[in-house]
């Protein structure tokens, strides 16, 4: 026979159990789940405020790496990754979707830009040399490229040589051109490498950026940044750098300066 006292604990203790397991549950199923950008859900990560930009994400390849699937409006087809950022902000920015282009389109402008090296403990040049390609193989350099180039659908190419990666060739599409909203994507095209290391096979890098207008001089920058689940293993260990290299792009997209105190990962 139930002990009458135990058996009336045990029935007001189960529900708060099952309560905290709603919870928990709730919370690392939306954790989990990985990124989801402004695609016509609601963004996670969520946008910060206009003053507390930028916010960024890192997920653990250990614990979705092999088996996350990319939402689709990213057009990426292979599934996991052995690092992913996410960074995400509001800015102010007064000249438009041209601006934004012919921001985006000045490759040679990438030239020099910084980020805080987490090894060094110091503000270190990331950005070696860019500039834009004329063809997609070859070193065919050009002038960078104008808004009235990057129209919807158009890819084009360019030449980066990062302080670790050395020297790779990138294809950046542009996805979506509109008076609000601006969607490009870029991956390398050759293979990169560290020393006599291969560090990510062509297509090994990716990354998409989503820019919407919120009001007239304010925008939303949403970008996701993934390695391959093949890359080198060597970049799974520096978490710190992925997240500030990330944020070195999105200052330099905004006109920040890219070594502005503090770092977003000292």
């Amino acid at each position: 026979m139930l002990n009458k006292p135990f058996y009336r604990r045990w029935f007001r203790i189960v529900p708060l159990i099952v309560f905290a397991a709603i919870l928990c549950g709730g919370g690392s199923s939306r954790a989990d789940d990985g990124p989801q950008p402004p695609c016509g859900n609601v963004p996670f990560p969520p946008y910060p405020g206009l003053e507390n930009s930028p916010a960024v994400r890192a997920w653990d390849r250990a614990a979705s790496g092999r088996d996350w699937i990319p939402p689709a409006c990213t057009g990426w087809t292979e599934t996991g990754f052995t690092t992913l950022v996410v960074t995400v902000a509001r800015f102010r920015h007064a000249s438009g979707v041209e601006g934004l282009l012919r921001r985006i389109g000045a490759i040679s402008g990438l030239a020099g830009m910084r980020y805080w090296s987490t090894t060094h403990k110091r503000w270190q040049t990331l950005i070696i040399n860019a500039h834009a390609l004329s063809e997609a193989a070859g070193d065919r350099r050009r002038g960078d490229f104008s808004p009235g180039e990057m129209a919807k659908g158009t890819s084009l190419y360019f030449q980066q040589e990062d302080n670790l990666s050395g020297k790779a060739i990138y294809r950046m599409r542009i996805r979506s051109v509109s008076p609000d909203r601006l969607v490009f994507d870029t991956e390398n095209t050759s293979a990169m490498r560290y020393l006599l290391l291969r560090m990510f096979r062509p297509g090994g890098m990716q990354s998409i950026t989503f820019l919407d207008r919120e009001s007239q001089d304010v925008w939303r920058y949403y970008s996701i940044t993934r390695t391959s689940r093949d890359a080198n293993l060597l970049t799974a260990a520096f978490e710190a750098s992925s997240i500030n290299r990330a944020v070195a792009f999105y200052r330099y997209l905004a006109g920040i300066p890219t070594d502005k105190e503090p770092p977003a990962a000292p």
